[in-house]
């Protein structure tokens, strides 16, 4: 069965940009399930019970989150939602669930689990430790496991692309929106691994915001509010084939498409 991830959705543009594209992507390659990050659906930062529904209007059955979960307010109306799965080894007792089991057809059983890397990030429980006491109760449920790694530095996505080797059937990173070109199957052949799946969003901005202000930013150090770029946008996902019964990752494919209309 095949798969589709969609790396970190960028405000208005990344929203309309997944309307537009999503439906012919999902027909074309028989696609049987799509996962997006949405973390920067609400205007580059957070995420709202409007927007949420945007994109799963569009085609998206699970959305996974990261550190800019609670920027919005307006996520207390769908952080319960089963669709929506925010990092797990976020501290015990926050609202939301950190994994999900979905269903394919009414048949085939899916896992989504997401984890926040802990380099240059808020305080957060160990993920590696976390997905452990998670895996526990989902492969007795079933073997055919996405993992989410929302983590700043690859070298932190690696190890836990190797952590989780043989034991789930994919591990994508998130939250850098720069797609990297290392997508593969860790031997000895069950998990397909990338650092970063990459952004849907303005590709002429800085990682998605206008790039002008992301230059002062730098020029004079000052607090300043980032907005999201306009213009010509970047799709970003990955496909993984995973074959049905044994849960194993037979290939993984990135997607980058340019031919998008400007925002």
């Amino acid at each position: 069965m095949k798969i589709l991830f969609i790396g970190d959705i960028i405000g208005e543009p990344g929203r309309k940009t997944v309307k537009e594209l999503l439906p012919q992507i999902i027909q074309e390659n028989q696609i049987e399930f799509t996962i997006a990050n949405g973390e920067n659906l609400a205007g580059g930062k957070g995420i709202t019970d409007t927007v949420a529904q945007e994109i799963f209007d569009s085609g998206v059955e699970a959305i996974t989150l990261g550190n800019h979960t609670w920027e919005r307010k307006e996520v207390e109306k769908i952080i319960n939602d089963n669709r929506i799965i925010r990092p797990a080894n976020f501290p015990s007792g926050v609202p939301g669930k950190g994994w999900g089991i979905f269903s394919i057809n009414n048949e085939v059983k899916i896992c989504v689990i997401n984890l926040i890397g802990r380099v240059y990030m808020q305080l957060a429980d160990c993920p590696f430790r976390t997905v452990d006491g998670i895996l526990e109760i989902i492969n007795k449920i079933t073997n055919k496991i996405i993992v989410d790694f929302h983590s700043e530095i690859t070298s932190e996505k690696q190890a836990m692309g190797w952590y989780l080797n043989t034991k789930v059937s994919a591990v994508i990173g998130t939250h850098t929106h720069v797609q990297t070109a290392d997508e593969r199957i860790l031997p000895p052949g069950k998990t397909a691994y990338i650092s970063d799946c990459g952004m849907v969003g303005p590709c002429n901005g800085v990682i998605g915001m206008d790039r002008e202000i992301i230059i002062k930013k730098y020029l004079t150090g000052l607090p300043i509010k980032f907005n999201v770029a306009k213009g010509q946008c970047i799709f970003n996902a990955c496909i993984i084939d995973i074959d049905k019964t044994t849960g194993n990752a037979i290939k993984i494919t990135r997607i980058t498409n340019t031919n998008v209309k400007q925002y």
